[in-house]
């Protein structure tokens, strides 16, 4: 039990009869830290989740929060709080009765439970909107309703499972960057699940991957991005080639890549295949000899001063230093 962690899992297994949806997974998540939970759809993300929250029964292992073994203790005891995806607003209450509710339901007096889900409101910057149903809000002001009902009991954790999926691409940006600030401003670890790779980036201080029910990486979104530990990894992630060779297998980023002529005495032969104008940057695809895809990303300036035609023999080359060895 550290003293300096927020959450922190020990061995954990989730089973469901002899399927394991989580096999054995520890994680330490310090102090204050936003935490995204990364991975493709039944990676076990949300099932670790479920279970920090006690929604779920753990099989195997200890979840310790704050410094207490919360294993089995039900989640109202847990300290965490938990903001669903569907929101899960009451219809029939009005805004600041929805996020009164958490206090209604531990006894706290009618003016102070109204007061203080005005303070919730405006931080989350829907004041104005106090009197309002949720059918006569938007999506994006129901999330805000909802983050302000997830946070009045005050927890030491928020969870929140895949929030932003529901809204569209502008708004996701918009509320990417009002859930770090609130995260910030309240020095309280979130610990969020989602499958997008942008999102876990722009967010996360610690990125956790998973997949097949195991944690596969963890660190610091650079470092995750940066070096993938696996083809896997690199894959899902995104913006990488992975390159076998005789010796294994690397990963190298597709915008440190550059496009050489087929005269060229380095990197991987093959024809231009794809081009894809993305605005600052063109993604080029090339049709290796050896039967795969690999892709460079240019900058649009440079692509545009020397346009590539389709069809056109190239090679696909990278400084050595950008090259990063990873299990196949």
């Amino acid at each position: 039990m550290h003293p300096a962690l927020d959450v922190e899992l020990i061995s954990v297994t989730k089973r469901y009869g002899s399927t394991a949806a989580v096999e054995n997974i520890s994680l330490r998540i310090p102090r204050g830290t936003y935490c995204c939970l990364l991975g493709p759809s039944g990676c076990g993300k949300t099932s670790t989740l479920r279970m920090i929250a006690g929604h779920e029964t753990i099989s195997e292992g200890d979840i310790i929060i704050n410094g207490v073994n919360v294993s089995d203790l039900p989640p109202v005891k847990r300290g965490t709080a938990m903001m669903f995806q569907s929101y899960a607003l009451f219809p029939h209450l009005n805004c600041i009765d929805n996020v009164a509710f958490g206090l209604k339901m531990r006894g706290v007096g009618k003016a102070e439970r109204r007061a203080r889900a005005g303070e919730l409101l405006s931080m989350v910057q829907m004041e104005k909107y106090a009197e309002r149903l949720p059918a006569q809000l938007s999506g994006g002001q129901q999330q805000r309703v909802a983050l302000a009902r997830a946070l009045i009991t005050r927890p030491k954790v928020l969870l929140l499972d895949e929030p932003l999926s529901a809204l569209d691409p502008f708004l996701r940006g918009a509320m990417r960057e009002e859930l770090k600030r609130l995260q910030r401003e309240l020095g309280i670890s979130f610990i969020h699940v989602t499958h997008s790779q942008e999102e876990a980036l722009a967010l996360a201080d610690l990125v956790v991957v998973m997949d097949h029910g195991v944690i596969v990486q963890s660190g610091a979104p650079r470092e995750v991005f940066d070096t993938p530990a696996t083809a896997f990894i690199a894959r899902f992630m995104g913006g990488h080639n992975v390159i076998t060779n005789g010796h294994g297998a690397f990963a190298v980023r597709a915008d440190r890549c550059r496009i050489a002529p087929p005269t060229a005495n380095e990197g991987l032969p093959g024809s231009i295949c794809s081009i894809e104008y993305l605005g600052a940057v063109v993604k080029v695809g090339i049709a290796t000899e050896a039967g795969g895809q690999i892709v460079a990303l240019l900058p649009d300036d440079q692509f545009f001063a020397a346009p590539l035609m389709m069809g056109a023999p190239a090679r696909l080359v990278w400084a050595p230093q950008d090259a990063h060895p990873v299990a196949a």
